[in-house]
């Protein structure tokens, strides 16, 4: 075989091989994908049923109820334009509360509502954690 055909060869199967890797590791994802939907994109679009999505919005103001077992607690989540009832047991993360941003990761049921397995609550963009803000007024008390 001349070496320029054993190059041609070489780099047919370097790209076969690629492709085949991408192909493998997309097939491997597939099913670990989380899609992100809003309140009013399953009013628009149905029910996702049988798949792990994400649902975000802001927590509705007075919806958040806890359970007697101290555990689960049901909310709204809200976009403005619709609204889906959650369900959640765990332990809900310290920044959760009402007309905060929420993420709640988990699976639509056939009656509209949907079971959160994972919350992940949102911080507007001004968050600044406690001990930095106590030491930004410490130098600018020293500066005056």
């Amino acid at each position: 075989m001349r070496p320029k055909n054993q190059r041609l060869v070489l780099a047919a199967l370097a790209v076969l091989a690629v492709i085949a890797a991408g192909l493998l590791a997309l097939s491997g994802l597939k099913d670990q994908a989380a899609f992100f939907y809003a309140p009013s994109d399953v009013k628009k679009d149905g029910l996702p049923l049988g798949k792990a999505v994400r649902l975000g919005g802001m927590v509705a103001a007075g919806s958040v109820k806890r359970a007697p077992d101290g555990v689960t607690m049901h909310f709204v989540v809200t976009d403005g334009q619709a609204t889906t009832p959650v369900t959640f047991s765990g332990i809900a993360p310290d920044l959760f509360r009402e007309k905060s941003g929420v993420v709640a990761e988990g699976q639509f049921q056939p009656d509209g509502s949907f079971v959160a397995t994972n919350l992940l609550a949102k911080h507007d963009e001004k968050y600044m954690p406690p001990e930095i803000a106590g030491k930004m007024h410490e130098t600018k008390s020293l500066k005056q």
